[in-house]
């Protein structure tokens, strides 16, 4: 660990760098993993439109397919589907007979906008532990979908607009490939609009949209669904819609007093991370004898790891 983030001294790079570095390994595109500045970049290549858009068009970024390796120094470097997002992945590290994973941020969950979460064998596995507390069990996507889609249904039949908050890269995709888009129109706020065309330049099938920006005067607003990320609550930008009902779809959404405290109507339990069990079996999957953990209940499953007989201690990443 170095201030500028995660470093591989032999093979001179960084994992998902806090700073500006000569080379930057980037496990997916969200903000706090994937920071402008760097003099080159590597992600995994169905990620590549996703992360131009979060850096510059200008940012020099390599690719790779996933499971191909690259030699650094000597270091053999693979990517591998970690399934939190489009192009996420754990960057597989091999040196000198001894291999290392670092996973990122990563769901288990089926997803069809995104390759799906593969355990990798390794000897040392840093995990992060967002959700990695028993009090966190996903439902059934299934059970969730049909939640959204009774919820919009519900409120086009009383002619007000469903406003659901979802994180713009990733989440918000993975909601437009779940929902039944039969049911109405669906608007998005342009940072999710903007996300869904790297999608879709990327392969991915995404169902019909428009930013609120394009809608006509004509937009049946009653009936529409309407995703937006979570930051944007508070803006002007609604104020055409009329009126609504809001809902946030998270996995903190599973917590108490949850609504409430994000000032929604309705919450949805949707996380792109795994679950408690789901991180105890992805790390048993690994067959690791020693286990990094980091970002969220770093504490508690470092404990329950150690109880399990391996070697677990906290990893202090900078954020």
């Amino acid at each position: 660990m170095t201030p500028a983030g995660l470093f591989c001294e032999a093979g001179e790079f960084f994992i998902d760098p806090t700073k500006a570095v000569s080379r930057a390994i980037i496990t997916h595109a969200h903000a706090d993993h994937a920071r402008t500045g760097s003099r080159e970049y590597l992600t995994a290549t169905p990620g590549l439109n996703v992360l131009r858009t979060r850096l510059a068009p200008h940012a020099v970024i390599h690719t790779a397919n996933y499971g191909e390796t690259l030699d650094f120094k000597g270091v053999k470097v693979a990517l591998h589907p970690a399934g939190h997002m489009l192009g996420s992945s754990q960057v597989r590290i091999e040196y000198q007979g001894e291999v290392w994973v670092v996973s990122g941020d990563y769901k288990v969950a089926s997803d069809p906008t995104c390759a799906a979460f593969e355990p990798v064998r390794c000897h040392t596995f840093i995990t992060e532990s967002t959700f990695a507390t028993p009090e966190f069990h996903w439902p059934d996507q299934e059970q969730v979908w049909a939640e959204i889609n009774a919820w919009w249904r519900l409120n086009r039949a009383w002619t007000r607009a469903s406003v659901l908050y979802c994180y713009a890269a990733g989440k918000s995709q993975r909601v437009l490939a779940g929902v039944d888009a039969s049911l109405g129109p669906i608007i998005t706020h342009e940072k999710v609009e903007t996300v869904n065309a790297d999608y879709r330049a990327s392969g991915v099938s995404l169902p019909v949209t428009m930013s609120m920006d394009d809608a006509p005067e004509s937009t049946d607003w009653g009936a529409a669904l309407i995703l937006a990320p979570p930051q944007v609550r508070d803006g002007r930008w609604l104020r055409r819609v009329g009126s609504r009902s809001t809902a946030f779809a998270s996995g903190w959404m599973c917590t108490a007093g949850a609504c409430a405290k994000h000032r929604v109507d309705h919450g949805f339990v949707l996380s792109d991370h795994a679950d408690w069990s789901e991180v105890i079996s992805a790390v048993k999957a690994t067959g690791a004898e020693n286990i990094l953990v980091t970002h969220g209940y770093v504490s508690q499953l470092v404990q329950h790891l150690r109880g399990m007989g391996l070697n677990a201690r906290p990893l202090e990443v900078e954020k």
